[in-house]
């Protein structure tokens, strides 16, 4: 039965019944819009809006159906499903329940409380992430691979600076998600339909029960705000895009073009009529969610930004959107992490990667400026050195030192030492710098157990 029945005169139209209820999807959020109401039913029996006996009957009867296999019928939401459920088991006491509040602060608060608890799930599936970045970047501290800018060879780096660069994207994600628990923990119970309740409720006391810091400080926004849906779904999008980048690498690499890492079989597919393909069809996927997720931001963005206050239908489609990068996120991760985690890499193909391209080319300017050239002039001689070497077939490792001073007679015997991949590598001691993975790696680690 339709919990506004009282108004009409006739049953609402069978299809449009079907095109407005939202319990097909909103039933999810049983468990919160239980444990919400037995914190307001139990706030109204304190507080003696209604007798102390009946609160804790009615408690009691939701806290069963906590435990027991309930079968959803057609009523038009969850909160409808739960009410009547209550009220076929308690008759009028069970019409007691929504005395004091609103469908609409009732929704505000189930999808907080639901989502509050997703934000901590993914959040310790990032934790479990940045944990596997940092075993195999402590594994790959000394592998020397590639840095690129425009995909293009620019600077030796280590395979761990490169993972570790992706733990601060990853630690970023984490504090994005633990702000926006910090603004989504204030209770919207008690603001009814907008404009709070001449019951004697008691907001402080529900908000504490449920977990809350505070109750919201305005009843109108309480029930008509939906900021922290589109800041979650904003945070999940931008784990998305790191996900999609690393994934976008880790296809790279995986071609036969550059041979960094081999999948493990357990986590590629092959082809139906090639039989020697492998391909990475785990990360493609996780790179293709992303445009479901970017969707989800964008339509919730779109559903509030022409909406008058309070509550308005429109609202309900913040769920199946929020559900939906909710749902996609934690996929990717849990597969994600542990195809990263059993990946085999290829050193060697990533060390002779480096012979090419003129890696060493700023080593050899900054190796003439240590000693006195102006970094311009330093600069311009390695371009003519680079140049030399395109036209004559040779890197920079293979010229003599009398080919050297032909360019600047600073050049001495230790050029060489100054331009290997080791020492391009050791040398990069700044902070942050490339040489300072296993410091990036403790740190890390540090931050992660205060989180």
């Amino acid at each position: 039965m339709a919990l506004w029945n009282g108004r009409f005169s006739k049953k609402i139209n069978a299809q449009a019944n079907d095109f407005n209820s939202s319990l097909a999807f909103d039933k999810r959020l049983l468990n919160e819009d239980i444990t919400g109401s037995i914190a307001h039913v139990t706030m109204l029996g304190d507080c003696e809006i209604i007798p102390k006996d009946e609160a804790k009957a009615i408690a009691k009867e939701l806290a069963k159906m906590i435990d027991e296999e309930l079968v959803f019928d057609d009523s038009e939401d969850i909160h409808s499903f739960i009410e009547n459920e209550l009220t076929k088991r308690l008759g009028d006491l069970g019409r007691k329940l929504h005395t004091a509040r609103s469908r609409n602060d009732q929704v505000a608060l189930d999808l907080r409380m639901y989502l509050k608890k997703e934000i901590d799930y993914i959040g310790g599936q990032i934790k479990d992430l940045i944990n596997v970045l940092c075993d195999l970047a402590e594994q790959n501290e000394d592998s020397v691979m590639p840095g690129f800018t425009h995909l293009q060879h620019a600077q030796p780096i280590t395979f761990a600076h490169h993972l570790m660069a992706y733990s601060q994207m990853f630690m970023r994600d984490l504090g994005r998600l633990k702000d926006c628990f910090n603004r989504m923990n204030e209770s919207p119970l008690g603001s009814g339909a907008l404009a709070g309740t001449t019951h004697p409720i008691d907001r402080h006391k529900t908000a504490e029960m449920l977990g809350f810091n505070k109750p919201c400080e305005n009843s109108l926004d309480g029930v008509s705000d939906r900021d922290y849906c589109v800041e979650l779904a904003g945070a999940i999008s931008l784990i998305m895009v790191h996900l999609s980048r690393f994934c976008e690498e880790i296809i790279l690499w995986a071609s036969q073009e550059y041979k960094y890492i081999e999948l493990d079989d357990g986590f590629a597919t092959g082809s139906s009529i090639m039989p020697q393909k492998k391909n990475p069809d785990i990360a493609e996927l996780i790179r293709g969610k992303c445009g479901r997720v970017f969707g989800d931001n964008t339509a919730l963005l779109t559903m509030l930004k022409g909406l008058p206050l309070a509550y308005n239908k429109d609202m309900q489609e913040d769920k199946e959107a929020i559900f939906d990068s909710v749902d996609t996120v934690k996929m990717c991760l849990s597969t994600f992490a542990p195809m990263l985690a059993t990946m085999r890499v290829n050193k060697e193909n990533m060390r002779k990667s480096c012979e090419k391209g003129f890696i060493n080319a700023t080593d050899c300017a900054d190796y003439l400026a240590k000693k006195g050239v102006p970094f311009r002039k330093a600069y311009e001689a390695t371009g003519k050195i680079v140049a030399y070497c395109i036209e004559n077939g040779k890197v920079l490792d293979d010229l003599s030192i009398e080919e050297y001073r032909e360019f600047s007679t600073v050049f001495d015997n230790d050029v060489y030492a100054a331009i290997s991949l080791e020492a391009c590598v050791r040398q990069r001691n700044s902070y942050g710098g490339a040489n300072t993975a296993a410091a990036q790696i403790a740190k890390v680690r540090g931050e992660l157990i205060g989180n």
